[in-house]
């Protein structure tokens, strides 16, 4: 098998645990190097470090996969650590819809399925994993006999592998037109054309805990998506509950889910871009008892997050001037790139410049299906906070 041996000032990082290895820390190859390829890796002086795919195109050059000698990377060693998946998920509680992998917190880097009851939903984002689909599809197959599997492998990010865009069934067709139940209400999950793997099941433990604070509250939901904030607002008692977002296609969906908890009278939404809406409103002086805000990431790299710092504090400013004295302010990013301090600060910095006071209801990241490693710093990527507002 072919070694790969570590620079000796910058191995650190990838010995306290860190799967990732650039192409800069790597100091020599010995052997062939195929990408895609498992090859094992050392430190500088000849220690085993671990054994994972290379892959020469992308600046990610290796992910670890084991650290375990003796552990072969074979169609049983899919299957063993998607058990191991799905038993950690079985003992925290998460059995109908879960996040079964979430990539390096689950020691499979760029592997992501999502369990939506009786169906899986794959992204394979790096050609390492993409290599081992199809193990990973038996795997699935022989635990969980699904009644169906598709990839959405339709995103940017395979580009950077040298591999093309594309999604379908990786099982025999079906349906792809879902509806899952959360917390006590059923949602429509767009396989096909929904974002990510077409539903967001990170935040679906923070939904519950808008729960006391919505009653018989007028709720403003900014960047609503498919309304499953709205409709939990609706459904824990709030007075009127209204949805913006500017994808047509997302509020579409969003009066479905409405429709579908029989909450279409208190759930309303409109299809209009939210930026303009929130600035417009503050200078109206319109107030509600509860905003939130959950928008899409405003960054994917470090250029930009001056940019994505800005963006945040700018919505939390405005939805901050919307509520009435003693509101609350429901708020999240989801981009991996702010730590929870910044987001935080952010927050922070928004108060003080709409000359208000706020008070912690609760923080919290994203649901327990998606485990955080502590030296792993992308697996902590969503942050979640609720501040009373006055």
């Amino acid at each position: 098998m072919t070694k790969v041996f570590l620079r000796k000032k910058i191995q650190n990082r990838v010995l306290n645990g860190h799967p990732w290895i650039f192409g800069n820390e790597v100091g020599e190859i010995s052997g062939e190097v195929s990408p895609g390829d498992i090859v094992d890796v050392f430190t500088h002086n000849g220690f085993f470090v671990g054994r994972g795919y290379i892959n020469p195109q992308s600046q990610i050059i290796i992910r670890l996969l084991t650290r375990d000698k003796n552990e072969q990377i074979n169609d049983q060693f899919f299957y063993n650590r998607l058990m191991k998946c799905w038993q950690y998920r079985q003992k925290i509680g998460y059995v109908e819809n879960c996040r079964l992998v979430f990539g390096e917190a689950d020691e499979m880097p760029a592997l992501i399925i999502d369990k939506f009851n009786d169906y899986f939903v794959l992204q394979t984002l790096a050609l390492g994993m993409d290599r081992w689909k199809g193990a990973i599809v038996d795997a699935l197959n022989k635990i969980f006999q699904p009644k169906g599997i598709y990839e959405r492998n339709d995103v940017p990010v395979r580009e950077l592998e040298g591999l093309a865009q594309i999604k379908g069934f990786l099982s025999e067709p079906f349906d792809t037109n879902l509806v899952i139940n959360e917390n006590g209400l059923k949602f429509h999950v767009d396989v096909v054309n929904g974002q990510k793997t077409g539903y967001f099941l990170d935040q679906q433990d923070n939904r519950r805990a808008i729960q006391h604070i919505v009653k018989d509250a007028d709720v403003l939901e900014a960047f609503c998506y498919t309304g499953t904030f709205s409709c939990h607002a609706g459904y824990y008692g709030a007075k009127s509950v209204l949805g913006l977002d500017i994808s047509e296609t997302a509020v579409n969906t969003a009066r479905r889910n409405a429709e579908l908890n029989n909450l279409s009278d208190v759930c309303k939404f409109q299809a209009v871009n939210a930026f303009d809406v929130l600035k417009a409103w503050t200078k109206e002086d319109k107030k509600f008892d509860v905003v939130i805000l959950d928008p899409p990431a405003f960054t994917k790299s470090r250029e930009n997050i001056q940019k994505a710092i800005t963006g945040y504090k700018e919505i939390n400013l405005r939805g901050m001037k919307l509520l009435k004295p003693g509101g609350f302010l429901v708020t999240a990013s989801c981009t991996n790139l702010v730590p929870p301090s910044l987001f935080l600060e952010i927050i922070d910095m928004a108060a003080k410049d709409a000359k208000k006071k706020i008070k912690q209801v609760t923080f919290q990241t994203q649901a327990q299906d998606h485990p955080i490693l502590w030296n792993i710093d992308n697996t902590t990527y969503l942050k979640f906070l609720i501040v009373e507002v006055s």
